[in-house]
């Protein structure tokens, strides 16, 4: 069902997952968590948020790990389909079921693992939402943000340019590297570009 630029209410995600509607769900663990573990950008001891987790493979994975991990997610079935993963792999994390718009943190996160929630998100809401990441990290922290590029208009997913997103996610709050992105095609035939970004 694609979208213009009205969100997604929390009970037509949770209609999503019912129907087995979840398109941007790998299946299974992202490779990107691999890589930026060897990168060095995910770091033993670090205290990690995953916004919009979904089913949590990377929560369990992380977890399992020795990363503190704290997921959110909107969607009910979401966040018990991730509460039963991680209780099947005696792995512990915090799952919190909530409106990522409302919801605060009492500490800032080392990092954020930002994998398929910004791109769930339409434009419109975009800069809201990167004011909370930046909230949500500490100074110095690592936005691991994989960027989904879908080249055609409407979503969800939305495309994010990069060029939109280095006007984003600008320079005066965030530090981008030099490296070329980490490019990962997605089963659903998109393709993800990640980008390690630092808050300022």
């Amino acid at each position: 069902m694609e979208r213009d630029g009205t969100p997604l209410t929390g009970e037509e995600w949770e209609a999503r997952y019912r129907r087995g509607e979840t398109g941007w769900d790998r299946g299974g663990v992202s490779p990107a968590v691999d890589h930026w573990r060897e990168v060095g950008a995910l770091r033993p001891g670090d205290r990690l948020l995953i916004p919009g987790c979904g089913r949590g493979h990377e929560v369990v994975a992380l977890a399992r790990a020795g990363w503190a991990v704290t997921a959110v997610d909107l969607a009910p079935s979401a966040v018990a389909a991730a509460r039963t993963a991680l209780a099947e792999a005696g792995a512990k994390a915090e799952v919190v079921e909530a409106d990522l718009f409302a919801w605060e943190p009492d500490l800032p996160f080392d990092a954020v693992y930002e994998q398929t929630c910004l791109c769930a998100l339409p434009p419109a809401q975009w800069p809201a939402y990167q004011t909370r990441l930046a909230a949500w990290l500490r100074p110095g922290g690592r936005l691991l943000a994989h960027f989904m590029q879908t080249n055609r208009d409407g979503g969800p997913p939305f495309h994010c340019d990069v060029a939109a997103m280095r006007t984003l996610f600008d320079e005066a709050t965030w530090s981008w590297p030099a490296t070329e992105p980490l490019c990962l095609d997605h089963p659903n035939g998109l393709q993800e570009l990640g980008y390690p970004l630092t808050r300022r």
